[in-house]
């Protein structure tokens, strides 16, 4: 009866990846840069004691392939304490304290910075990032080409030869291409905050994060979910090489551990039932695998039916994960079969710890 149920479970878990793989090549790659720019963008950095990664940040955005006076970077300083100083730029940037007033600091470095931008047009982005040189001009391509007021737009890793590197790109490639998949079956429910955009105007519309500042994360999600709702028309996903944004993965376990307790807490406070749905699902084919393993060790369950458990989340897992990363970086995967084995682990821990756990983030502690 268990092996039916567990079976069962994993159908149905491949069946919903395997629509994400559907809507992944439903969406169309687009890479126009053909038109003269025209559109301002206010790029907002919310950062804590990021001295060492903020320059790297601003050398790729003094490179990029835009006119100098159609964007401005503002940055927003949560409390540091590392002593970060400006150096002369070519485009105007701004630096201002953060205006703390709910349990949010990246919420409220961004409403923070709202009060003085003067552009339509804001991006969000992490100070540990690297933008294209073309991330505005297509950018601005596709707003001019498109009615749109909201982007999102795609994220990956700068990796070394670790195993704990790759082990977190295999697992961003597989979120950005359920991210771009949801979109191209009309579904999209997330989006990262390190390539995000949307109009000052649609923001206020929305009434920007009201609703769920009381959760710590969730400046990209639950705006974008709250969007969708709303005005599914206004909202696209632009999905460009040339708007790839590159940021560096976490060198130790317990801090990416954290970081997936962060993302994993605010699921329970989707607006979109697809994304909870999805959420639950995932959770779902990943304990099987671990049930099955103990029903294995147990000698409840034959060995070749822990092999076909395997092969077939294997597979529809290994599809996703290909066609995200291979537009994400075209670099080889590497420990594929290994990750794949240790992931349900670690994602199902990862489950259970937010459902209770505290996680700390930036220096700080949050339930």
């Amino acid at each position: 009866m268990i092996t039916i149920i567990l079976f069962f479970l994993l159908l149905i878990y491949a069946v919903s990846i395997g629509l994400l793989i559907y809507g992944f090549t439903k969406v169309n790659t687009i890479d126009y840069i053909g038109l003269k720019p025209k559109t301002k963008f206010s790029i907002i950095v919310p950062f804590r004691n990021e001295a060492e990664n903020l320059p790297v940040l601003l050398d790729s955005l003094s490179k990029l392939n835009y006119p100098m006076e159609l964007f401005e970077v503002i940055l927003v300083d949560d409390e540091s304490t590392d002593g970060f100083k400006i150096q002369n730029l070519k485009f105007k940037v701004s630096v201002i304290k953060i205006i703390q007033v709910s349990n949010s600091p990246k919420k409220d470095a961004i409403v923070t910075a709202m009060q003085i931008v003067n552009t339509e047009w804001i991006i969000t982005t992490d100070a540990d990032c690297v933008a294209n040189k073309n991330w505005l001009l297509t950018l601005d391509n596709y707003i001019q080409l498109h009615a749109v007021s909201m982007i999102a737009g795609a994220v990956t890793y700068d990796c070394n030869d670790s195993f704990l590197h790759h082990f977190q790109q295999l697992d961003l490639a597989s979120l950005q291409g359920a991210t771009i998949g949801s979109f191209g079956i009309k579904k999209g429910f997330m989006c990262n905050g390190a390539n995000f955009a949307y109009t000052k105007s649609f923001f206020q519309e929305l009434n920007g994060f009201n609703g769920n500042d009381g959760i710590a994360s969730g400046d990209d999600v639950f705006l974008l979910q709250k969007a969708i709702a709303q005005f599914p028309e206004k909202v696209h996903y632009l999905k460009s090489e040339n708007t790839i944004v590159i940021t560096k993965p976490l060198n130790d376990w317990k801090s990416l551990f954290y970081q997936h307790v962060r993302w994993a807490s605010k699921t329970s406070s989707y607006q979109s039932s697809f994304g909870k749905g999805l959420g639950v699902l995932v959770f779902m084919g990943n304990l099987c695998w671990i049930l099955g393993v103990g029903c294995w060790v147990l000698g409840l369950f034959a060995l070749p039916n822990i092999f076909l458990m395997f092969l077939s989340k294997f597979t529809v897992d290994a599809v996703l994960i290909y066609k995200a990363n291979r537009f994400l970086n075209k670099s080889k995967i590497r420990y594929l079969i290994l990750s794949s084995l240790l992931y349900p682990f670690f994602s199902v821990s990862v489950a259970l710890y937010s459902l209770f756990g505290k996680y700390e983030w930036k220096g700080r502690k949050f339930k």
